[in-house]
């Protein structure tokens, strides 16, 4: 499952182990995730918003796409869309994804790589598998974030951040068991590269059979760890958990997780996320998050009048796949 992985774990700086001081963050919830497709019609697994966990602040969604082995021709994606008033984070483990947007911006993401986008004031933009996928098919997995913007910053201008994955700041635990990824804010003093308006830590960590992470965590962050696959447990009371769970953690200074000794293929994969809350009204419609009623019905207008831009020429013509 890793895309970015290294040949000697020790070589790595480490992470500092938290002081017997520190005050370990409890497991206050421990939430499955359901699954539901979106776009074009692919499969996402989805902790949150649902049933169990409808608010993450300062997080809107979290949605695991894969992984999957896809037919040719079977792959989907996302059409061209609007977004308006948070950030997407598109994290890819396996396969490509390309991204274009209404003001000739976008790219192409591999395996390891990130790409964070600013929607801001309001953009149109659409998601696919490379076109080589589609006609070939082959392994896909992705993760995406949607990252709530302060109400300051809602009408940002929009803006696109490429991280490949050999810019991702890699460290060990103290002990050399975990191997984690740190993509954006800071962990135990060391930074990932991604750039924010809000706040936030986001990393992946993999951790070894039998193997423990333990570490800092930012004080005035929230705290939550996604299974990506494998199982273990979380906290110092050893709670357990699996693929396709959340762990919402309490107040405190550090967190602990631990990979059960025997697992069914690699190491427990988890991503590490959290930020500073930013305890403002949210009113979600679709793809447009904002603080109040009247801030949707603009943003409905400003889409409905191609204030959010247009789709590009060069993407309103159809063609048949590999030409």
């Amino acid at each position: 499952m890793p895309a970015i992985t290294v040949d000697d774990i020790m070589v790595l700086p480490r992470l500092p182990r938290p002081d017997v001081t520190e005050t370990q963050r409890p497991v206050r919830q421990i939430v499955t995730a359901h699954r539901q497709r979106e776009g074009a019609g692919f499969e996402v697994t989805r902790p949150f918003p649902s049933v169990d966990l409808r608010a993450a602040d300062p997080f809107i969604l979290l949605d695991q796409m894969g992984p999957v082995a896809y037919e040719p021709y079977e792959a989907k994606g996302a059409p061209w869309h609007p977004h308006r008033g948070f950030e997407t984070v598109t994290y890819m483990l396996d396969g490509t994804m390309v991204h274009h947007d209404s003001q000739g911006g976008g790219g192409v993401i591999g395996e390891g790589d990130t790409q964070w986008m600013t929607a801001g004031s309001g953009m149109l933009h659409d998601e696919l598998p490379e076109e080589k996928l589609v006609i070939s098919g082959g392994r896909f997995h992705g993760i995406q974030l949607w990252v709530n913007l302060p109400r300051a910053q809602k009408f940002a201008t929009p803006r696109y951040q490429d991280l490949r994955g050999s810019e991702l700041t890699l460290v060990s635990s103290h002990d050399g068991g975990a191997l984690v990824r740190l993509i954006a804010g800071e962990v135990g003093g060391f930074a990932g590269p991604g750039s924010t308006y809000t706040p936030i830590a986001y990393a992946h960590a993999s951790i070894s059979p039998g193997a423990q992470l333990e570490t800092p965590w930012p004080q005035d962050f929230t705290a939550m760890a996604y299974v990506l696959s494998g199982s273990g447990t979380a906290g110092t009371d050893r709670r357990p958990i699996h693929t396709g769970q959340l762990v919402m953690f309490g107040k405190g200074e550090a967190i602990t997780l631990t990979a059960d000794t025997t697992q069914d293929y690699g190491d427990l994969e988890v991503l590490l996320l959290g930020g500073k809350p930013l305890r403002e009204p949210v009113i979600q419609y679709g793809p447009f998050v904002m603080n109040t009623r009247a801030e949707i019905i603009e943003a409905l207008e400003d889409f409905q009048a191609g204030r959010m831009g247009t789709v590009p020429a060069e993407h309103l013509t159809g063609r048949r796949l590999g030409e």
